[in-house]
C-alpha cells in the first residue's frame, strides 16, 4: 500500500499543512511558485530549461522536484534523510535521488548547469552553512547558476509558519543579506535577487504586481541566484 511506503512523506506533508493552515493555501501554491520562479530565473540567465543537468540539494521528499522534472534534461537530488530520499524516489521516478553525510557533495566538479536549494540553509548549523555554499558553487558549472530560497524573516507571518513547523531541526531564519555573504564568500556574483509570494493567490495581474513589488522586503520568501565571478 502506498500509504504504508511513504509514512514518513505522509508525516512530513501533515506537518507542513499543520504550519502552513492559518494562511490558507494549500502547501502546493508555495512549492510551485519556487519552481515556477527558479524556471524563469534559469531560462533568463542561463537557457532554456529543457537542454539543462540540475541539482536539488536538500531535496527532501522532492516535492519541488514534481514541478521540474517535465522541463529539465535531468534532476538529481540529495539529502542527510534517507526517509525523505526514498519518499522523493517514489514521488518522481525520473529523477535520481541519493543520500549523503551532508559534507563534500558526491559529484565531481563542474557537474550542474543549476544547483539549488530550497529552505534548507535555514536548517544547516551555521558553521556548515558556508561550507553548504562552497559545495553547490564547486559543482555548479561556469555560465551556471546556484539558487537559493530562503523564507523571509521580515515577514510576521512567515515567521509563524517557520515556528509552528516542528519535524526536523530549528530553523534560523536568514535574512537576503546573510545568504548573499555566503554567496560572495564561495567565489559567487549574485545575477538575481527578489522577494516572491506576496499574495496567497495567483492571477496575471497578481503576477504583473508580484514583479514589480520584488524589490520591497515583504515577500513571504526571497530568492537569490548567482553565478562563479570571472
Amino acid at each position: 500500500m502506498p500509504g504504508a511506503q511513504d509514512r514518513y512523506g505522509n508525516r512530513y506533508r501533515g506537518e507542513v499543512r499543520r504550519a502552513l493552515g492559518f494562511l490558507g493555501p494549500r502547501h502546493d501554491f508555495f512549492v510551485e511558485a519556487k519552481a515556477r520562479e527558479l524556471l524563469r530565473i534559469v531560462a533568463q540567465h542561463v537557457g532554456d530549461p529543457s537542454e539543462l543537468r540540475a541539482l536539488d540539494v536538500g531535496s527532501g521528499i522532492g516535492l519541488v522536484d514534481r514541478f521540474l522534472v517535465p522541463h529539465f534534461a535531468a534532476v538529481d537530488g540529495i539529502d542527510v534523510s534517507r526517509e525523505a530520499i526514498e519518499s522523493a524516489k517514489r514521488r518522481n521516478a525520473s529523477a535520481r535521488y541519493r543520500h549523503y553525510d551532508g559534507g563534500e557533495l558526491p559529484f565531481d566538479g563542474r557537474a550542474f548547469d543549476v544547483v539549488f536549494a530550497v529552505c534548507v540553509l535555514q536548517v544547516v548549523p551555521a558553521l556548515a552553512r558556508r561550507q553548504l555554499v562552497a559545495e553547490m558553487s564547486r559543482v555548479v558549472t561556469r555560465g551556471g547558476l546556484v539558487v537559493v530560497f530562503e523564507h523571509n524573516p521580515v515577514n510576521p507571518l512567515t515567521r509563524i509558519a517557520a515556528n509552528r513547523f516542528r519535524l526536523g531541526g530549528k530553523s534560523a531564519l536568514l535574512g537576503r543579506g546573510a545568504v548573499a555573504r555566503l554567496f560572495t564568500d564561495s567565489g559567487l556574483e549574485v545575477v538575481d535577487s527578489r522577494y516572491i509570494v506576496f499574495f496567497p493567490w495567483r492571477s496575471q495581474a497578481l503576477d504583473r504586481l508580484e514583479r514589480r513589488l520584488a524589490a520591497v522586503p515583504l515577500g513571504a520568501q526571497y530568492v537569490l541566484a548567482g553565478s562563479l565571478a570571472e
